[in-house]
């Protein structure tokens, strides 16, 4: 009975204690002036709504990289090489995007706490190509991949798809870095990247100009590239495009796993 009669009268002098609180606390409120209270609880107010609206609104860097380029470029070798570091040399072309999410193979060693990659393999043929507008909106990069070894014949083709990814409106409005992988680098008569590289600066500088001429109600393309009167060139594009080379099936991928964690 004692140890209750002592919690009732704790109890009653907090509460006589808060109340004492509360009224020097309305007192010093009294003596703030009007204009000076508003403004206090206007910045409160605004500093609240603003850390709730940043915390809604924050969005978590992407973790998404995206292998494209044209059938028979070697993106599904690639794609192995980075995943557990085997070459599947016979398989044939996708058919169906590739997927998967995990630490790069030449990662799994490290201690470090890595971030899980998610890559996706999309099918280079023409007919299957709509699959990449699907993840470009939530990719991180892009890496083009571009068969170092049979590159003229396909140097056309090549530089249309590039010229695709490179006016589409979510690469284009949030700058999503690309890199051209120059693949098979590895072979004697492939070609260098420096080679590449203005090969298909010609190509779309041409692309550019044709696309241009034709009628507003034609072009599927969002944006235009390049600078009106000067010869194309990668530098001028709204997002960061680099060029490097690889050898899938050599396992020799440093420079793509390099862009990959730059940007994941």
């Amino acid at each position: 009975m004692e140890g209750a009669e002592q919690w009732k009268v704790q109890v009653e002098q907090l509460k006589v204690h808060m109340e004492q609180w509360l009224e020097q606390g309305l007192e010093l409120v009294h003596q703030i002036p009007p204009i000076q209270l508003y403004v206090g609880v206007a910045v409160l107010l605004f500093t609240t709504l603003l850390l709730l609206l940043t915390r809604l609104f924050k969005r978590r860097k992407s973790n998404i990289i995206l292998l494209s380029g044209l059938s028979g470029s070697g993106k599904t070798v690639l794609f192995y090489q980075l995943r557990d570091g085997s070459s599947h040399q016979g398989t044939v072309t996708s058919m169906e995007p590739n997927e998967g999410t995990f630490v790069l193979h030449s990662e799994i060693t490290k201690k470090d706490k890595l971030k899980p990659v998610h890559l996706v393999d999309v099918p280079g043929h023409s007919r299957l190509r709509a699959k990449l507008d699907e993840f470009l909106p939530q990719a991180a990069g892009v890496v083009f991949v571009v068969d170092a070894l049979d590159f003229l014949p396909n140097c056309r083709a090549a530089s249309e798809y590039l010229y695709d990814i490179l006016t589409n409106a979510s690469v284009v409005k949030k700058k999503i870095p690309v890199l051209i992988l120059c693949n098979k680098a590895d072979k004697v008569t492939a070609h260098t990247k420096e080679f590449i590289n203005k090969q298909m600066e010609k190509e779309i500088d041409k692309l550019r100009v044709s696309r241009s001429a034709i009628s507003d109600a034609d072009i599927s393309n969002d944006f235009t590239l390049g600078v009106p009167g000067k010869a194309f060139s990668f530098t001028q594009c709204h997002n960061k495009v680099t060029v490097a080379e690889a050898s899938g099936l050599k396992g020799e991928v440093s420079e793509v796993e390099q862009f990959i964690r730059e940007y994941v």
